[in-house]
């Protein structure tokens, strides 16, 4: 069960977590004949940005998107054009929030949450991806990693919200599909609430923190929250 902390404030994920990354499958089936090598672009993404960050290093989210592209082209002797990272680009800010989404956002609202979100990708002029999704009013704050040049999980995003918002870290709830996220956040003292989305699940191994709250559907991980 989880503490008895009060939580104040929802910090979303975005990407997986809120929008539907999976509707970028068509550019990889296009690309590799397979849609599944999205599954080896996505990580090593992550990859990559968490190793700049490691290393004193920034690249915005987009160009390394572009880049793996690119690196994964060539790791299968196919070559990534202009038109293609310009497509994946296009995608990306335009991916569909989950069904889930509206209803769970929506219950948290009423029971009187601050929400916002906070994303390893740069700021986007409007419309926004969450714009153009739909779900961007439910929002009180948009952060990006952008400002502190380090992505998550690196401490310093979750510590950047906090100390914008005037809030301590203790009244935070980090919500995302990814376990590496939900850590980061515990790591300096927020509450994490996972979602398992396709191709993401909890680790379960010695030392690594588990989340304070589970589900496989955000409406029953928002339900959890406002009734802890």
């Amino acid at each position: 069960m989880p503490d008895q902390r009060t939580i104040s404030t929802i910090v979303f994920d975005v990407n997986e977590t809120l929008l539907d990354i999976t509707t970028l499958e068509p550019l990889f089936e296009r690309l590799f004949g397979d849609r599944q090598i999205l599954r080896e672009w996505f990580p090593e993404l992550i990859l990559y940005s968490q190793a700049m960050t490691l290393s004193g290093l920034y690249t915005p989210f987009g160009e390394l998107a572009g880049g793996v592209l690119r690196m994964v082209g060539a790791n299968r002797g196919i070559t990534v054009e202009e038109h293609d990272i310009a497509e994946l680009k296009t995608l990306i800010g335009s991916m569909p929030a989950y069904p889930d989404v509206i209803p769970a956002l929506t219950a948290l609202r009423a029971a009187g949450f601050m929400l916002v979100t906070l994303t390893n990708s740069a700021r986007s002029p409007s419309p926004t991806p969450l714009e153009k999704a739909g779900i961007d009013t439910f929002f009180d704050h948009h952060f990006s990693i952008d400002d502190v040049g380090r992505f998550k999980p690196d401490p310093a995003p979750y510590k950047m919200v906090a100390e914008q918002l005037k809030v301590n870290t203790s009244e935070m709830c980090m919500v995302a599909c990814h376990l590496w996220d939900t850590i980061g956040a515990q790591s300096v003292g927020c509450q994490g609430a996972f979602i398992s989305r396709p191709h993401n699940n909890v680790l379960n191994a010695p030392g690594v923190p588990k989340p304070d709250f589970v589900s496989d559907e955000l409406s029953q991980l928002a339900n959890q929250i406002i009734t802890t």
